[in-house]
């Protein structure tokens, strides 16, 4: 396969990151879209809160990876931040996707989105991509983010959603605090512990993404998670056996709604989803059982 110019927004966080290494090693050129004056030929700049990204700049992009948005776990959820959480998310979409579409079909559209989208708690029900959206917060948070693309998709324009579960990155993400937890023998259930966790590590989440921009054809909702959700019970356990420590801890509900406020809906939540896309069109995981995923974080 020809290199490729790729272009990558939110490419200082932690999945966009490492996708940008991972396309610049396979021979690709990259180009960050950054919120500031550029400093080299290799960004671009844009202003996802004035919705401003200049269409002239995209000339001769074969895709761009949108994955900029105020993180969903990074403070509290006050009603301003939450409202960041929406805006930074919609703003942002809706500003790559108006850009991509003057282009008519020939940049490819890889847009972030998340699991988000099934509701804060499905209890054990299967989720593909073709089940019905959820209730919550995030889960109209991710509606509106999704529909923020379809102005490249009636362009013509080959557009794809990422909808990410949690991802297994070592020192980072959700998975940062309770390794550090594990190690000092006090990582536990939270809540009753059988809620479904839609994990996936960090290299199977780049490779997903990768997998998504070389396939133009792959379009729509795609479930980025690994091959099979597991209640968080076993998630927790693996990690204590792999450290070598207790797992046996519990957090109670209430003292996890008494530290994170209304996230804790989301912790607590249930999410069985399948990555049905990605297994149709032939995705392979390097990490593709849950004791393979926890190697990479401990």
């Amino acid at each position: 396969m020809s290199a490729r110019r790729i272009a990558i927004t939110g490419a200082s966080g932690l999945i966009g990151g490492a996708l940008s290494a991972f396309l610049s090693a396979r021979g690709d050129d990259v180009l960050h879209l950054v919120r500031r004056e550029t400093r080299t030929a290799a960004e671009i700049t844009w202003d996802p809160v004035h919705r401003t990204l200049d269409p002239a700049s995209l000339e001769g992009i074969d895709a761009v990876v949108h994955l900029a948005g105020a993180g969903v776990a990074d403070k509290r959820w006050t009603p301003a931040y939450k409202q960041l959480i929406l805006s930074s998310r919609a703003d942002g979409t809706a500003t790559v996707a108006k850009s991509v579409a003057s282009h008519g079909s020939s940049i490819r559209l890889v847009s972030g989105s998340a699991v988000g989208f099934y509701g804060s708690d499905r209890g054990d029900e299967v989720l593909t991509e073709e089940s019905p959206g959820g209730e919550g917060f995030l889960a109209d948070v991710v509606r509106a983010w999704e529909a923020a693309t379809q102005v490249a998709s009636a362009a013509g324009a080959s557009v794809a959603m990422s909808r990410t579960g949690l991802v297994m990155a070592q020192g980072a993400g959700a998975f940062g605090p309770l390794v550090s937890l594990g190690r000092l023998g006090l990582a536990g259930p939270l809540g009753s512990g059988r809620q479904y966790w839609p994990w996936i590590s960090l290299d199977d989440t780049v490779r997903a993404l990768v997998h998504l921009v070389d396939h133009r054809d792959i379009t729509g909702p795609v479930n980025v998670v690994g091959p099979e959700a597991l209640p968080q019970r076993e998630v927790v356990h693996e990690i204590g056996s792999q450290l070598g420590r207790p797992t046996l801890l519990p957090a109670p509900a209430f003292a996890l709604r008494a530290v994170l406020g209304e996230f804790a809906t989301e912790v607590l939540g249930s999410q069985r989803v399948r990555a049905a896309v990605l297994e149709q069109t032939g995705f392979t995981y390097r990490h593709g059982t849950l004791s393979e995923a926890v190697a990479t974080i401990v």
